[in-house]
Formats: structure tokens, C-alpha cells, sequence
């Protein structure tokens, strides 16, 4: 049995890479999603455990001293970091796993494990992004003024990614990706018999 695939997806704030990836794990049941730890406050119909597990900064800087995170950033004033225990369980078993990350926790994970995929979502322009990011009603004028400024510093790491995504729809950037996932099981280098 060949070991699983890890796909890494990550890009700006409001780039839809949620969207995406909640339509990627709709469509192959058996992608398994890995729910990442933060230390940001629980949003309006988030649920502990699913979208994320919500620490206190105290257990997450607990939780690196210990080791037991396979990537981990602060973003935006907040900690988020993937369990590393239950990447290497799945990837074991043979099942793909699927990441929803910053950039900075990608280019860890591709560290780590040379043999990940990287998957940049980009919006269809810097106009859209915004407005995107207005759209979603979560953040105040400040926070989303912070994040476009952070656009052209998050543009730059594009060329640590394997493949770039435009989101103009999400079934379009939804199909494309799977077509990199099916690419990707099928490469030799990936044929271990």
C-alpha cells in the first residue's frame, strides 16, 4: 500500500480556500480533512473539533514546546498549528489528507514532507479580494485594510507552491484541484511497488 497523499491548500484571507475545501471534502468522502488547533476566538457556527480545536495561548505554547505540532504560525496576532499525531496516523493508513493553512505553515509541512502538495488558492484580482473580504461580514474595516496589505508580501510565495489556483468559481478552482490530486496519485515517483 502506498502511503497517503498530503495536499496542502493555503492562500490570502478571503480567498475562499474554506469554500474550496469543504466542496473537495463533499466530493471525495474519503479525503480525510485535518482540523487545525488556533488560539483566535470561535466564530458564529464554528464547532470545536470541527472547524477547528480551540486552545488557550498557554496549552498552545505548551503543545510546541512539546513537539506535538507538524507546522504552526502566529497569524494575525493568533497561533493556529496542525496535530502532527494525526497527519502521520492517516498518511500511514493510506489515506490522502487534506490541509487548510497559511503560507508560512505550508512551507513547514513542505519541509517536513518534501513529498506534499502545494496548492496556492489566488482571487481572479486584488479588487475581488476585497471585496470578498468586505462580503463576509466577520471582520472590522481595520483587520481587512490589514490583510490586503498583506497581499503583496503573501503574492511572493508563490514560487515555493507546486500549483497555483485562481477561485473565479468554486467549482472551477473544485475541479482543477482534483485533477492535481489525480495527477499526483498516478506519478511514478509516487509508485512504491
Amino acid at each position: 500500500m502506498n502511503k497517503g497523499l498530503l495536499v496542502v491548500v493555503s492562500g490570502p484571507s478571503g480567498v475562499g480556500k474554506g469554500t474550496i475545501c469543504n466542496a473537495l471534502r463533499s466530493q471525495y468522502e474519503d479525503l480525510v480533512y485535518s482540523v487545525s488547533a488556533t488560539t483566535r476566538l470561535m466564530r458564529e457556527g464554528e464547532v470545536e473539533g470541527v472547524n477547528y480545536f480551540f486552545l488557550s495561548k498557554e496549552d498552545f505554547q505548551e503543545k510546541i514546546a512539546d513537539g506535538a505540532f507538524l507546522e504552526w504560525a502566529e497569524v494575525y496576532g493568533n497561533f493556529y498549528g496542525t496535530p502532527k499525531w494525526v497527519i502521520d496516523a492517516e498518511l500511514t493508513a493510506g489515506n490522502n489528507v487534506l490541509l487548510e493553512i497559511d503560507m508560512q505553515g505550508a512551507l513547514q509541512v513542505k519541509k517536513a514532507y518534501p513529498e506534499s502538495v502545494l496548492v496556492f488558492i489566488l482571487p481572479p484580482s486584488e479588487e475581488e479580494l476585497a471585496k470578498r473580504l468586505s462580503g463576509r461580514g466577520t471582520d472590522s474595516a481595520e483587520v481587512i485594510a490589514k490583510r490586503l496589505a498583506c497581499w503583496q508580501q503573501e503574492k511572493a510565495m508563490l514560487k515555493h507552491y507546486d500549483y497555483a489556483v485562481v477561485n473565479d468559481t468554486v467549482a472551477q478552482a473544485v475541479e482543477k484541484i482534483s485533477r492535481i490530486i489525480t495527477a499526483e496519485e498516478c506519478s511514478v515517483k509516487r509508485m512504491e511497488n
